[in-house]
């Protein structure tokens, strides 16, 4: 009698157990999302709002207000020349973000494509373009992306072209896993024993299922744009030293650093990993959203 009595008891008491652990995480799932938006808010009303609202120029060097702390007057102090941190690192995040943008969108489109056509093509097509992205994938993206901006003058748009020429790859694997996966499924072969072509088949039917994941990869890529962008002009390969960039502020804040003064490096470092980890966030949600079957593990 008392063995029957205790199983029930047990049960009940796992049942609510195992729903209070779903409901946790749950919760602490919305609760990472909801501050990764609030964050991304914040950064996107910095960076459109300040440079309009605070009329001064982030070019503009006071030598005698040279490397002050943080005050009032200067929430995140100044640099070695005097010019206002606060608005440089506002400055420097509009430009990190124009690369990170561009770079993740131009990877996106080339992987998509070249990623599209070696799924819908199959044989030694897939074959080829594979091995070339193995190829490409083996050395390492810093050491690509350094010989690639080599062959360009300092800017902008090589560093776009550096980036995004070195981070495809990621992108063709996820596109061409998602089309052979759909090119199994039977409204395609339904649309094949109709008569459509190839052609057809994959404007029509394959790309449109494949969009989400291409746009979920290039969210996820434009963080690490920015830090491969940052990486490249601390190095000096970059962006010329005068533009206002995350990286650039960080690499002529190393003398500062190692005078003592650490507000110079503190607040661009800060604008690099705030943005990349709420965006991260956000796209860590989406992909639990794109596959049930992962979001339903991580609930249990």
């Amino acid at each position: 009698m008392t063995d029957a009595g205790a199983g029930p008891t047990a049960g009940t008491q796992d049942g609510p157990v195992w729903r209070s652990r779903r409901t946790d995480r749950r919760s602490t799932r919305t609760v990472r999302v909801r501050t990764s938006a609030v964050l991304i808010a914040a950064t996107a009303l910095a960076v459109l709002l300040v440079p309009p609202v605070v009329q001064l120029d982030q070019q503009a060097v006071d030598l005698s207000a040279k490397l002050l702390p943080p005050s009032w007057e200067h929430p995140f102090g100044t640099d070695d020349v005097g010019r206002d941190l606060l608005l440089r690192c506002v400055y420097g995040l509009r430009v990190s973000l124009l690369v990170g943008v561009a770079a993740a969108l131009t990877a996106t489109v080339i992987g998509t494509a070249v990623g599209a056509c070696a799924g819908a093509l199959g044989g030694w097509v897939d074959r080829v373009v594979m091995r070339l992205v193995d190829t490409f994938s083996s050395v390492p993206h810093l050491l690509l992306g350094i010989f690639i901006i080599a062959l360009f003058r300092p800017g902008v748009w090589p560093v776009v072209i550096s980036v995004a020429l070195t981070h495809w790859l990621s992108t063709a694997r996820i596109v061409r896993a998602e089309v052979l996966s759909l090119r199994s499924r039977p409204y395609i072969d339904a649309a094949v024993s109709g008569g459509a072509s190839r052609w057809r088949v994959t404007v029509r039917h394959l790309l449109p299922g494949v969009l989400p994941h291409a746009a979920l990869a290039a969210v996820l890529m434009t963080p690490h744009a920015m830090w491969h962008e940052s990486a490249l002009s601390f190095l000096g390969l970059g962006l010329p030293t005068h533009t206002a960039s995350l990286g650039t502020l960080v690499q002529s804040a190393r003398g500062s650093l190692l005078a003592g003064q650490w507000w110079p490096t503190l607040f661009p470092g800060l604008f690099i990993i705030v943005p990349t980890l709420a965006i991260a966030g956000l796209a860590g949600a989406w992909r639990e959203r794109l596959n049930p079957r992962r979001r339903s593990e991580l609930m249990l």
